[in-house]
C-alpha cells in the first residue's frame, strides 16, 4: 500500500515526467528538420558561391575534349584546385563531374583517397543530368549520407556535360541535433528534479508532517494522555482538522477533570480509600498528599495515564527504560519520561543508570514497592 505522500509525489512527478519525454521528442523532431532545411540552404548557397569562384579562377566556357572535362581551356580532370579551395572556404565536400563521374572531388573513399572514377547516384542522374533540373536533399555519397545541393553544367551550346556538386556529411548534423537533445534532456532532468524536490517538501511541510502529528496525538488521546495542544497554524482543510482535534482535547480535559473530581468526593469516606501511616488518605495505586490527585499533576499529566503507567510497571517488576514504558502503554518515549519523571520526584518509582559501551547512561525505572 502506498503512503499518501507517495501518491502526491506520484500525482506530481509523473505528468511532469510524461510532459518532459513528450517535449523532449516533439523539440527532437522539429530539431532535426530544422536543421536538414538548413544544411539544405547552406547546400544551395555553397553550390552557387563555388560556382562564382570556378568562374573567376577559369573564366571561359565548359567543355569535354577526347573525354576529358576543361574549363576556360584549363583541364579539370585530376584538377584538384578548385574543390580544395571551396572545400576549405565552406566546410563541405565538393566534387565536379563529367556526366556521371568524379573527375575533380574532396569526397575520399575507404581508403582515404580521393573517389575519382566513381558514379553518382542514379535518382541524382536522373534528376540533373536527365531533365536538368538541381537536386537538393539527402544523397548517398560512397557510401556515407549527405545533405546535398547538384546543378548541371553546359557547355556553350547548351548541353548537359556534366554537374558540380556540393555536400555537408549527415554526420556533423545528426551529432550536433543529438548534442541538443543531450543538452535539453540534462535541462528537462534539472528541472524535474527540482519541481520534484519542491513537491516533496511541500508535502512533507505543509501535508504529511501535520497529518502525522495529528495521528500521534490522536493516538495518545486514544492511550489516555490528554496532554498538549497540536501548535498547526496552517490556513487550510488540514489545520481545521487541526483546530477541531485540539477542541476535542479541550472537551476531553474537562471531561477528565470532572470526572476526577467527582470520584475523589465519592470517594473520600469510601473504603477504597484507608488512611496511611500518617494517617493520611491513599488513593488507589499511589499515596498522595491530597484527595484530587488531578490538582497536583503538572500541565499535560493526567491521573488515568499516571495509573496506567504505575500499574505497567508493577506488573513487570523489573527497571525499564521511559522507552520501553513508553512502548508497553502506547506512549511517546517524551511523553513516558514526563510521567516517569514525576514519579520519580515523587517517590513512586526508584532509578537505576545503565552505562552502555558509548554515550550517556540510559535511566531506568521501577516502581517502589
Amino acid at each position: 500500500m502506498r503512503s499518501l505522500k507517495q501518491q502526491l509525489l506520484f500525482l506530481v512527478i509523473g505528468p511532469l515526467l510524461l510532459l518532459s519525454i513528450s517535449t523532449t521528442f516533439i523539440i527532437g523532431i522539429h530539431m532535426k528538420d530544422r536543421a536538414e532545411l538548413a544544411a539544405i540552404t547552406k547546400a544551395k548557397s555553397d553550390l552557387a558561391t563555388g560556382e562564382a569562384i570556378i568562374d573567376l579562377m577559369y573564366p571561359g566556357p565548359w567543355e569535354v575534349r577526347d573525354g576529358v572535362l576543361y574549363k576556360g581551356g584549363v583541364k579539370i580532370n585530376n584538377n584538384f584546385i578548385p574543390v580544395d579551395f571551396i572545400a576549405n572556404l565552406t566546410g563541405d565536400t565538393v566534387t565536379i563531374f563529367l556526366g556521371d563521374t568524379r573527375v575533380s572531388t574532396t569526397v575520399r573513399n575507404k581508403n582515404g583517397e580521393r573517389a575519382i572514377g566513381t558514379k553518382v547516384s542514379d535518382i541524382v542522374a536522373t534528376t540533373v543530368l536527365k531533365y536538368g533540373q538541381e537536386y537538393l536533399g539527402e544523397a548517398n555519397v560512397v557510401g556515407e549520407y549527405y545533405q546535398t545541393a547538384y546543378k548541371p553544367i553546359r557547355n556553350q551550346q547548351g548541353n548537359i556535360i556534366g554537374m558540380l556538386y556540393v555536400g555537408i556529411s549527415k554526420k556533423f548534423s545528426n551529432q550536433m541535433i543529438r548534442n541538443s537533445l543531450i543538452t535539453l534532456v540534462i535541462i528537462s532532468g534539472g528541472l524535474t528534479l527540482l519541481v520534484a524536490l519542491g513537491a516533496w517538501y511541500f508535502t512533507q511541510q505543509v501535508i504529511i508532517g501535520p497529518l502525522q502529528k495529528i495521528t500521534m496525538g490522536t493516538r495518545e488521546v486514544a492511550s489516555g494522555y490528554l496532554g498538549n495542544k497540536l501548535e498547526i497554524k496552517s490556513q487550510n482543510e488540514i489545520g481545521e482538522l487541526a483546530a477541531a482535534f485540539n477542541q476535542m482535547v479541550e472537551g476531553l480535559q474537562r471531561l477528565a477533570l470532572q470526572i476526577s473530581k467527582a470520584t475523589g468526593n465519592a470517594g473520600n469516606g469510601a473504603e477504597g480509600n484507608l488512611p496511611d501511616e500518617n494517617g493520611k488518605k491513599q488513593s488507589p495505586g499511589f499515596n498522595t498528599e491530597k484527595a484530587d490527585v488531578e490538582d497536583e499533576l503538572p500541565k499535560g499529566l493526567n491521573e488515568v495515564t499516571l495509573r496506567q503507567i504505575l500499574a505497567f510497571l508493577e506488573s513487570k517488576d523489573i527497571a525499564m527504560s521511559a522507552e520501553e514504558v513508553g512502548e508497553g502503554v502506547n506512549l511517546t518515549r517524551v511523553t513516558a519520561r514526563r510521567y516517569l519523571e514525576y514519579l520519580e520526584k515523587n517517590g513512586h518509582v526508584e532509578v537505576e543508570l545503565k552505562y552502555g559501551t558509548v554515550g550517556r547512561p540510559v535511566k531506568l525505572y521501577k516502581k517502589i514497592s
